[in-house]
């Protein structure tokens, strides 16, 4: 096996693995609403040079969806809502089960925008049905990139019940886009439902900042903060442990300045 290599379940996959037999820890990546961006290959990257196997996960390629149909009806919200793409993280835990070079007690989703919408409605629904709580329990940690909040996502109303890996989440207090009051509330009420929530508050970063190739005028590129997401990123992936050797007592999380 080379150290990048293209998987098809028939849902496309992109895996950069390290150096060395493993076990490794692995991140799977969920792209925004426009589709596969450079920057996710570049956050990629640095996981692997963390000695983390790095899944980007490309929920469009199989569905036929292109970049101009992606801005034109998935970002709208007229196509292909946050629990639709669900699967595609399932799928994928799926496979990663039965990969002996991956640490099934560190593996961490991480989603942006659109995708982060996807990993908590995820959790939302798994959390109802005994067979979504199965495929989903080896997810040790979340990683939430300017989350969108918004209705419909089930996050606000449902919670994630029994699931409750510890998230990083990452807010801006300039996106004009999916705002930073619902992401703000959202995570506050994962927090008093019991989830270790470690907030990164960005106040003066838009949405998309870490996007160089980002199209949208309510968009600015922040190489420094993009820089202190890739750090937070490895940080994430690779301290996490199984959650019978958390501390019962999780420290309280709040926000934080970028720094």
């Amino acid at each position: 096996m080379t150290n990048r290599e293209i998987v098809s379940l028939p849902l496309r996959l992109e895996v950069l693995r390290p150096e060395g037999p493993g076990p490794f820890p692995a991140a799977l990546l969920l792209h925004g609403c426009g589709g596969l961006q450079p920057m996710l290959l570049r956050y990629a990257q640095g996981l692997q040079a963390a000695g983390v196997m790095a899944v980007i996960i490309d929920s469009f390629t199989h569905r036929g969806i292109g970049r101009t149909a992606a801005q034109l009806t998935v970002c709208t919200g007229l196509r292909l809502r946050g629990q639709e793409r669900v699967a595609d993280l399932t799928e994928t835990l799926d496979w990663l089960a039965g990969r002996e070079d991956v640490d099934p007690a560190r593996i961490t989703a991480a989603g942006w925008s659109h995708g982060a919408w996807t990993i908590m409605d995820a959790l939302a629904l798994g959390s109802a049905n005994p067979d979504g709580v199965a495929r989903l329990q080896p997810l040790s940690a979340v990683m939430l990139v300017y989350p969108y909040c918004g209705p419909p996502a089930l996050t606000p109303r449902r919670g994630w019940g029994g699931l409750s890996p510890p998230v990083t989440a990452v807010v801006c207090g300039r996106d004009s886009v999916v705002g930073s009051r619902a992401p703000l509330r959202t995570l506050r009420k994962l927090q008093a439902d019991g989830v270790t929530v470690d907030l990164h508050l960005y106040e003066d970063a838009t949405h998309a900042f870490d996007d160089d190739a980002a199209s949208d005028p309510r968009t600015r590129y922040r190489a420094d903060l993009a820089a202190r997401t890739a750090t937070l990123l490895v940080e994430t992936a690779v301290r996490t442990i199984p959650k019978d050797r958390c501390p019962s007592t999780p420290p309280p999380a709040g926000p934080r300045a970028p720094g």
